[in-house]
């Protein structure tokens, strides 16, 4: 009789506020079976210490979710810094695998743990598919965050593809249909934050009659391999 395999244990890290029952849930409908263990980078702070993480003005910005589903937008550096610490921690954990559920590549963030960042799933996905000199429409939760954004600067570098932005946001706004119309006329379209649902992707896709990418599909996609 063939073992039964022993199921992965993976780490899950947000930047907010763990557990993110408004992602989790759905990304482990496209994973096999696995014992997921949720952390986050804003865990065991108080409101006054979450308010404190706030991007400066020269910082770039990322949104996340606190527990209570409120929105929160944290500076890049501090956050860097907080999920630095806590990989140190997870490494000692014995997991079989970490997943960063940010679409923010960290400099010197990094693990001894087999690790899945989603910037780079999705950026290499993005690019495998639109390398050619397509036009990529990106959605990003902030007005802010199209300023800063740096994919376009990867498909620049590769000689890949022009990258058309907008904004809206997975928890505090109703832009997404308006931002899907912004970017109909791209090839084809990414939610570029793990915030946005698989019903907004549909929304997205209806709307804007362009192939979508969703970020969390990408990720589930990798560690459905992994794990």
């Amino acid at each position: 009789m063939r073992a039964r395999k022993k199921r992965a244990k993976v780490a899950f890290v947000t930047i907010g506020q763990a557990p993110r029952d408004d992602l989790l849930p759905e990304m482990r409908t496209w994973m096999d079976e696995l014992t997921a263990v949720e952390f986050g980078a804003l865990d065991g702070l108080t409101a006054d210490e979450i308010a404190r993480a706030a991007p400066g003005p020269e910082d770039h910005a990322l949104v996340s979710r606190l527990r209570d589903g409120g929105e929160v937008t944290l500076g890049k550096t501090w956050t860097r810094d907080r999920l630095a610490a806590l990989m140190e921690r997870l490494d000692a954990d014995a997991f079989d695998l970490i997943v960063l559920l940010c679409t923010g590549h960290f400099e010197g963030v990094r693990s001894r743990t087999l690790m899945v960042e989603a910037q780079r799933v999705v950026d290499a996905g993005v690019e495998a598919v639109a390398g050619d000199g397509r036009t990529v429409g990106v959605m990003v939760p902030l007005a802010r965050q199209m300023d800063e954004f740096h994919v376009a600067g990867v498909g620049a570098r590769s000689g890949g593809y022009h990258v058309v932005m907008a904004h809206a946001s997975p928890y505090s706004d109703r832009r997404v249909e308006d931002a899907a119309r912004d970017l109909a006329k791209a090839d084809l379209i990414v939610m570029h934050c793990m915030g946005y649902t698989e019903a907004m992707r549909r929304t997205v896709a209806s709307v804007s009659k362009r192939p979508v990418l969703l970020a969390r599909r990408l990720v589930a996609a990798a560690v459905a391999q992994l794990a």
